[in-house]
């Protein structure tokens, strides 16, 4: 017998596993920033 599907439960269970691949990947970024030493948040102004 196949299971009855829970649409619901499977929509928020991909959510919650893409939200934490993009936190993990924030994170990676942010830490590789900083070990390559923090770039000017601006480029230099040229007169």
């Amino acid at each position: 017998m196949a299971r009855k599907p829970n649409y619901d439960f499977e929509r928020r269970e991909r959510e919650r596993l893409k939200a934490i691949k993009l936190a993990e990947k924030a994170n990676a970024k942010r830490e590789a920033k900083e070990r390559d030493g923090e770039a000017p948040a601006a480029p230099p102004e040229e007169s």
